[in-house]
């Protein structure tokens, strides 16, 4: 789910697009409360991986949402993607102004670059909204599976990409199909080779699928395998958006722009999960079992997690930014 880097040509900024609704949970009957990173009491800036090609600018994919934010009062500042891959965090972060509150919204890192990318803005005084251990628990599967079980797929996984550990949580899996991933990402566009295991109790072809898997994840291979119990969904994918443990809106899925969200969906049994959790800005996936219930696929953290091009960058920033924006800066963002 996470927003894995990719060369896209840059986006138009269409302006109130209505593909997205605010959750029923979101807006409380006494009004909106701010979420901690946007009240008053601090700078708040947005950061956003830098152009390539020209570095004083956003990266065309996140150059919307830069421009968004901008409009609406909130510093925008740009970082060195590269050099926070290549361990080299403090020269990524060399031009954000020090002090203050970010929020960063960027191509996915792996959970030991965030942390890094976070002692570094620490080093200027910045204070990243989700610290390095909630950017891991929300992450890795493994941070945030055993709060959500009751209502997600059924897993197993391994700390390693060996085979003796991926037969040990075949077995514990059980019986039936399963599809494999590993801490943060799947292979569903390679279904049927690296990701569907049809029998897991056919060890030599779900071994083949794991060893795949492996060969395309190669060293974005993180954590070890994952085995989830297979479970026929009969919609595409909804994205909900979270704050401090509150639905803030649900939109489609950036695989499925316009495949729009059911009415039918009913987050009640969900939203005491998530909350429990105490994560500060993730993403939820969902979507509806061949038995009508909505069942989780995926939760990422949210600043890593990509935006359908179905939702304007205005209504997007406008829904995360609202508690804490000004009169003056709605206004100028047409809310």
């Amino acid at each position: 789910m996470g927003t894995s880097r990719r060369v896209r040509p840059a986006a138009g900024i269409p302006r109130r697009s209505r593909r997205l609704s605010a959750c029923p949970t979101a807006r409380p009957d006494f009004g909106w409360i701010p979420p901690s990173f946007l009240r008053h009491d601090a700078r708040v800036m947005m950061l956003v991986p830098a152009n390539p090609l020209r570095p004083r600018l956003p990266d065309d994919h996140f150059a919307p949402e830069a421009h968004a934010a901008r409009e609406a009062g909130i510093t925008v500042a740009v970082v060195d993607h590269d050099a926070l891959t290549r361990d080299d965090p403090h020269r990524a972060v060399a031009t954000v102004p020090a002090g203050g509150v970010a929020v960063y919204r960027g191509w996915m890192l792996r959970s030991d670059q965030y942390a890094a990318f976070a002692e570094a803005l620490a080093a200027r005084g910045v204070s990243l909204r989700t610290n390095g251990d909630q950017y891991r628990r929300a992450h890795e599967l493994p941070g945030w599976y055993h709060p959500l079980a009751p209502v997600t797929p059924t897993s197993t996984w391994t700390t390693s990409a060996e085979r003796a550990a991926f037969d040990h949580a075949r077995t514990q899996l059980g019986t039936g199909a399963a599809v494999l991933r590993d801490y943060t990402k799947s292979m569903k566009h390679h279904w049927n080779e690296a990701a569907f295991i049809p029998d897991l109790g056919d060890s030599a072809a779900a071994w083949q699928v794991a060893t795949r898997f492996l060969e395309l994840r190669a060293d974005d291979f993180t954590g070890g395998f994952v085995l989830r119990a297979f479970e026929h969904f009969t919609t595409a994918e909804v994205r909900t958006w979270w704050i401090d443990g509150a639905c803030a809106l649900i939109g489609a899925h950036p695989d499925t722009p316009d495949d729009l969200p059911s009415p039918a969906l009913d987050l009640a049994r969900l939203t005491p999960l998530v909350a429990a959790l105490d994560l500060p800005f993730v993403t939820v996936d969902l979507a509806q079992r061949h038995d009508g219930t909505w069942r989780v696929v995926e939760l990422g953290d949210g600043q890593v997690s990509d935006r359908p091009d179905s939702i304007s960058p205005y209504d997007f920033v406008a829904t995360l930014l609202d508690g804490g924006l000004s009169d003056d800066a709605r206004s100028r963002i047409g809310r």
